[in-house]
């Protein structure tokens, strides 16, 4: 079967058989791969099955390819990309929820060509900015449907807090702590305690919300740093 991977990438597995030191899965639209035990998590693995089970559904990192053969890791998959490819497949659901609302039998049809190129869920992302492709298929009246029940799906908003300290010993200190975070646009500054604040930035888009609190975190520090207070964030 042709695949489309490249290597490093996160890719949703379902466990398909365990033979020997080698466990074999079903690459979602990419055929087989095989993790070997090293690469199912680090250190001594007492029970294999507390990590895979035939059935199972579970995310990996695309390590090797070498013609056919593709090569995969269970424990080199951060949290956060297994967060990311988790909440992708459940909003395909929830599209492939959406399209079987609408149209009925045909869903199962529709899905298939929907998906030849490439995921459901990437090719629904597009439908929403260009239904072209959806119109060809279900014509006019059922495209506008579902994208009128896409408009009204509320999106999971990404929420990052971080809590920082922010201290100086200089008798206007506080009033300078007031001004540095007075200056803080779109993110929400709560005081906790002496010198400890909350930064709170939310997105519907998690990129946007992570590149906010980042830059929001660096002008803090920066302007910590010219009137020489003490700063640092908690748990980074």
């Amino acid at each position: 079967m042709d695949h489309n991977l490249e290597v490093g990438d996160i890719v949703m597995c379902t466990v398909e058989r365990i033979v020997g030191i080698l466990v074999f899965v079903k690459i979602d639209r990419n055929g087989e791969g095989s993790i070997i035990l090293s690469e199912i998590a680090p250190g001594r693995i007492r029970n294999l099955r507390n990590y895979v089970v035939p059935k199972k559904r579970i995310v990996c990192k695309v390590l090797r390819i070498t013609g056919d053969r593709i090569d995969l890791s269970l424990r080199r998959v951060t949290p956060k990309e297994q967060k990311e490819i988790k909440e992708k497949e459940k909003q395909e659901k929830s599209y492939k929820s959406i399209l079987k609302t609408v149209l009925g039998e045909k869903t199962k049809e529709i899905t298939q060509k929907l998906s030849e190129d490439q995921s459901l869920y990437e090719t629904m992302e597009e439908i929403k900015e260009n239904p072209k492709k959806l119109e060809k298929l279900v014509g006019k009246t059922d495209t506008k449907k579902i994208l009128d029940i896409l408009q009204t799906q509320k999106q999971k908003k990404r929420i990052i807090q971080k809590q920082i300290s922010l201290t100086s010993t200089r008798p206007d200190g506080l009033e300078l702590i007031k001004k540095i975070l007075g200056k803080i646009k779109d993110a929400e500054v709560k005081y906790i305690s002496a010198g400890q604040y909350s930064i709170k930035t939310e997105s519907t888009d998690a990129k946007k919300a992570d590149n906010k609190a980042k830059e929001i975190l660096e002008e803090v520090e920066k302007q910590a740093k010219k009137i020489e207070m003490e700063f640092s964030i908690k748990g980074k």
